[in-house]
């Protein structure tokens, strides 16, 4: 059986790790057929590649593109894209657009509450200036000892409702759908268990998502709980749509689960990659 992980992290993102660092280690962790993922961008793909294949690995082109959906961050995987196809290209540039104000007033919120110079203390955690994200906020506040992980920064601080949140309207679900089969990838919702919608929000979801030529759902995957598993095997079934797993690794001692080391996905599913080999 294949170890297929088709979602993780670089420091090109908000992952820790180098494109090559993530491809060796996915390599060393038994991953057979791996794919880069970063947040709404595509410059890791070279190196990515050139790793993968100096490790015999198949490597697959990939990005996580950032949408607003109900009022709501959405994140839509492309899997087996052209990464030189100028619209996704131009679309993800776009997409990108206003982080650094975001950041910026995501600083001015963290200083209210006792924590100054934040933005400048995120930025030492960012390899691309023009992504940084509530990912690097919360590596500088463990940095100074507010909070112990992740976790406890999302659970005070950079959520809806708490300080440091600054929401950021991202591409549409059409847009994003339509850059990646545009640029001949396949659009995956990414942990669909990890949103805040009821099931009326997620039937329509699901349903737009598959109007618009979307064909996968992650199943199997680091953000989701081992019962989430089952029930999002059952939402496949349910609409037709091809099954994916990914780590969503963002960096050792920082992830739930490392790359290759999720479970198999459950019997009665067609793989998202069934047909590439």
């Amino acid at each position: 059986m294949l170890n297929v992980d088709l979602h993780c992290h670089s420091n090109i993102s908000d992952g820790v790790l180098a494109p090559a660092a993530v491809a060796a280690r996915a390599k060393a962790n038994g991953v057979d057929v791996w794919a880069l993922t970063d947040h709404d961008e595509i410059d890791g793909i070279v190196e990515a590649r050139a790793a993968a294949a100096a490790l015999d690995m198949h490597y697959v082109a990939g990005v996580e593109i950032s949408i607003t959906w109900a009022n709501e961050t959405v994140h839509i995987v492309g899997l087996q894209i052209d990464e030189t196809n100028q619209a996704l290209v131009q679309g993800l540039a776009a997409t990108r657009g206003g982080r650094e104000q975001r950041a910026k007033d995501m600083a001015i919120q963290l200083a209210t509450v006792g924590i100054p110079h934040a933005y400048e203390g995120a930025l030492k955690y960012v390899g691309n200036p023009d992504l940084i994200s509530r990912t690097h906020f919360a590596r500088y506040i463990i940095e100074l000892g507010i909070c112990p992980d992740i976790a406890g920064v999302f659970r005070k601080y950079l959520v809806e409702g708490k300080p440091g949140y600054v929401p950021h309207r991202w591409a549409t679900l059409t847009d994003a759908v339509s850059w990646i089969r545009g640029a001949g990838g396949i659009a995956v919702i990414a942990h669909p268990g990890r949103y805040p919608l009821n099931d009326v929000a997620t039937d329509v979801l699901f349903n737009e998502f598959k109007q618009l030529g979307g064909a996968a759902i992650e199943v199997v995957t680091g953000s989701h709980t081992i019962d989430q598993y089952q029930q999002y095997a059952k939402v496949a079934q349910h609409y037709g749509f091809l099954a994916s797993r990914g780590s969503d690794f963002h960096g050792p001692g920082e992830s739930r689960l490392d790359l290759g080391l999720l479970l198999p996905l459950p019997t009665g599913l067609t793989p998202v990659w069934h047909d590439w080999f």
